[in-house]
């Protein structure tokens, strides 16, 4: 049985029932801010209800049914309850993929989806296109609250100030400084895993994040708006606060837009900007891809990744990913500044067919000592 929630708002519970433990395993049909229908699954951790919950975002050309997403999900599920779901565009899902715009979308969806069934803390993890989505979804997060309290500071009250939601603690630097529960000065690969690199020491990030933007953000006025916004952006900024992760897991993301450097990247390309390549990508591979550019282009990962303090961020790429080279972590890392956590694994590839059970697991008790583990 799966339901579905009207309404092109924040969703509301939707589950095939509840148990004396609360929610059983469920499918569902939710909705998008912007009406996109989005295919989502449920399965209950071993924990107390209430506990944590991983919302689990897929590459492109997957979805929540492939068997590498499945796999995940249930190494995920030994520790906490899990939400899968697919992009728009993919699987059973509607509408078209737009390749990591509009997907924050349906992340948020999700994301809301997940508490509305009783979570406190939600721990967003994302492999390739789906770690773009993550890092972008909390990036937008921590710009609106930015903003928020720069407004709030010019008025004479800061919103949070007296009690503030799990994961929203503190303002987000926009240079240097440390949040809790961060290295100071450098990131490293944790967990004593052999084969793990520890990453260099990142330098500082300007006032003035990468990517498109007016210039520095004065902390004691309105911030202005990263500009142009795409519709998506606007969206997720002017949102609530249901959607809102606590910690987030980027595995094998992107940092910028339009990158052709390697083989695989051109051919994804040809996927995505030719006719007869969506046509490869619908029939070949059941992935609907929207024709035309973006316009305006959304704000990357890498724009983004220095509002995510002090939501704690863990990047992880593989030394052999044939997407993405070292230099896409790393400028994701420079970017987030002492914040961010990167993790370089030798010898994986790309995305969750290079994830196996015991990074899986290593990323779960990265995410328990961190505090995404533990409920609020």
């Amino acid at each position: 049985m799966s339901a579905t929630t009207a309404g092109s708002g924040p969703v509301g519970p939707v589950t095939e029932g509840a148990g004396a433990h609360g929610p059983r395993r469920a499918r569902a049909s939710l909705r998008a801010a912007d009406g996109v229908r989005i295919d989502a699954a449920y399965e209950p951790g071993p924990g107390p209800v209430g506990g944590p919950v991983v919302v689990l975002a897929h590459g492109f050309t997957g979805d929540l049914d492939r068997p590498h997403v499945r796999r995940a999900a249930h190494a995920l599920a030994r520790h906490a309850a899990v939400v899968t779901f697919s992009f728009r565009g993919h699987g059973r899902s509607g509408g078209r993929s737009t390749v990591g715009d509009s997907e924050v979308l349906d992340l948020a969806a999700a994301v809301t989806w997940a508490r509305s069934l009783g979570h406190s803390r939600v721990i967003t993890l994302g492999f390739s296109m789906g770690g773009s989505v993550v890092l972008r979804h909390a990036g937008l997060h921590g710009l609106a609250r930015l903003r928020a309290e720069a407004a709030g500071t010019a008025r004479g009250t800061v919103p949070g100030a007296a009690g503030t939601a799990p994961g929203t603690a503190g303002a987000a630097p926009l240079a240097g400084g440390t949040a809790p529960g961060t290295n100071e000065g450098r990131t490293e690969a944790r967990g004593g895993a052999q084969g793990a690199e520890t990453a260099p020491e990142a330098p500082a990030v300007p006032q003035t994040p990468p990517g498109p933007g007016p210039g520095p953000v004065p902390a004691a006025a309105p911030a202005a708006l990263p500009a142009p916004l795409s519709e998506t952006d606007r969206l997720v900024f002017a949102g609530g606060r249901a959607d809102r992760t606590d910690l987030v897991i980027a595995v094998s993301s992107p940092a910028r837009w339009y990158y052709r450097g390697t083989a695989p990247m051109r051919r994804l390309h040809w996927l995505v900007t030719r006719r007869l390549g969506r046509t490869v990508g619908r029939l070949g591979f059941r992935t609907r891809i929207r024709p035309g550019d973006w316009d305006p282009v959304p704000l990357s990962p890498t724009a983004l990744a220095p509002y995510i303090a002090p939501v704690p961020l863990l990047l992880v790429h593989g030394d052999r990913d044939p997407y993405f080279p070292l230099d896409h972590p790393r400028a994701l890392q420079r970017a987030a500044g002492t914040h961010g956590e990167l993790w370089i694994e030798r010898g994986m590839g790309h995305a969750e067919n290079a994830t196996d059970e015991a990074l899986l697991g290593r990323l779960w008790r990265w995410a328990e000592r961190t505090g995404g583990g533990a409920g609020a």
